[in-house]
């Protein structure tokens, strides 16, 4: 007879290496150095780049999204009358490499923090994803999917006696 789970305490405790996508090699990384046309093509696949320092290097500098290039595709022409217009657009600067258009120091967790406190930091940063850093490296990343994908292998499978 199935007894019945307390999941949210256990879905919360689990641990961020444990959910994390660990295929480095799948994830999309790019060199901070890296053309816009390269940062495009990869986007083009993906929903977001992490910004490594260099080939070679797993060095997490940065983040590029989709609302990034949005951003500097955004036709607004109008300057508020309170504030300085969206420097990150077309119409203020031309972009040549990832580094001019990625968001620097991107929200991280560590290996060993649970998915209660990687669930807080996309929470309180309205953000989908979080890279899991060690040592300024990026070993793997937490989506929202992830979590998706284990609530839903957490509440699926019953506890026998």
């Amino acid at each position: 007879m199935a007894k019945e789970k307390k999941v949210i305490p256990e879905f919360y405790e689990i641990i961020a290496k444990d959910i994390m996508d660990m295929r480095i090699g799948d994830m999309p990384l790019i060199e901070e150095d890296a053309r816009i046309d390269c940062v495009l093509a990869t986007l083009t696949g993906s929903d977001h780049v992490w910004v490594v320092e260099s080939k070679g290097s797993k060095k997490l500098v940065g983040i590029i999204t989709e609302h990034d290039i949005l951003d500097i595709f955004s036709p607004r022409k109008e300057v508020s009358f309170f504030g300085f217009p969206n420097k990150k657009s077309l119409h203020y600067e031309t972009f040549e490499k990832a580094a001019h258009i990625m968001s620097r120091n991107p929200i991280r967790c560590r290996p060993e923090e649970n998915v209660e406190d990687a669930l807080n930091k996309m929470i309180v940063h309205k953000v989908r994803r979080i890279p899991v850093v060690e040592n300024g490296e990026i070993m793997g990343e937490i989506t929202l999917h992830h979590l998706i994908r284990e609530f839903y292998n957490t509440i699926k499978t019953p506890i026998e006696d």
